[in-house]
């Protein structure tokens, strides 16, 4: 008796803790000027630099370098000022990394650079797959898809070269090692990238996927596997990529090897697409 009731209580207070990540997962989702928010992807030139529906111009100005010339009429405001844009900022966006955040109006402009390219994204929170966005689907709690792994790492990270969802982009990603695990089964191994906060980041695809999952895999986020290498997989957790939710994000595809042949139906399923409907 005692061990069924410890057994009911651990159940519920994992499915709480569940519940209370879902909740700040879809909040972060939805926040004003989160990745629901694209409205447009541009690829920028050297060109003239003028772009539809914003103001001002927006070009490379060489090879490290995008250059934003507006009035300040424009209302175009750069990250760390107060004051609108009046005349030509040269603004340094770094390869993989987040963005510069540039504000126009109630719409924020991020200028990223992908290799050896630079392109702007428009983030404006009227965007229809914000407004419209009532909660990503997903598979209930299931305690069976908590399982236990073992991480080996490699001699040395390595930089693995991925496509993107975008036809010509390219990804960089650091794989640190595999992770090894059981799932219907049957013996499973995944290539693990370095997690950006720490812990690791598995990005897969299974035998769900372009069926009640996103094509371009999923994103499972883990801690830091402990000394000897053991952690635990909470496959509830399994997470789209933004661009499931958005036509205008450049994610990556999953590293070459990273497609299982077993359905994992726990976490995230596809989303609805109100853009495309």
């Amino acid at each position: 008796m005692t061990s069924t009731w410890t057994s009911a209580t651990t159940e519920s207070t994992e499915r709480a803790a569940h519940d209370t990540w879902r909740a700040d997962r879809e909040r972060t989702l939805a926040e004003p000027h989160g990745w629901l928010s694209l409205t447009a992807l541009h690829w920028l030139d050297d060109g003239e630099g003028g772009l539809p529906g914003l103001p001002g111009t927006w070009r490379v100005a060489g090879p490290d370098a995008v250059a934003v010339t507006a009035e300040a009429a424009d209302g175009v405001v750069l990250p760390g000022t107060d004051a609108p844009l009046d005349g030509t900022a040269h603004l340094h966006p770094v390869d993989g990394a987040p963005g510069v955040m540039v504000t126009v109006g109630e719409r924020v402009v991020e200028i990223a650079r992908r290799t050896d390219s630079y392109a702007l994204r428009v983030r404006d929170p009227r965007a229809v797959t914000r407004t419209a966005f009532t909660g990503v689907p997903a598979w209930d709690h299931d305690p069976a898809a908590v399982v236990d792994a073992v991480f080996t790492p490699y001699d040395a990270p390595r930089t693995v070269t991925v496509d993107a969802v975008v036809a010509g982009l390219q990804h960089f990603p650091t794989a640190v090692g595999e992770v090894a695990f059981t799932w219907a089964g049957r013996p499973q191994r995944l290539v693990a990238l370095a997690g950006k906060d720490g812990g690791l980041s598995l990005h897969f695809r299974d035998a769900t996927f372009g069926d009640t999952t996103y094509g371009g895999g999923r994103i499972l986020r883990t801690d830091d596997p402990a000394p000897d290498g053991t952690l635990r997989l909470d496959l509830n957790r399994v997470v789209n990529l933004p661009c499931a939710f958005t036509a205008y994000a450049t994610c990556p595809l999953p590293p070459a090897g990273n497609t299982l042949d077993v359905p994992v139906e726990a976490g995230e399923r596809t989303p609805s697409r109100p853009d495309q409907a």
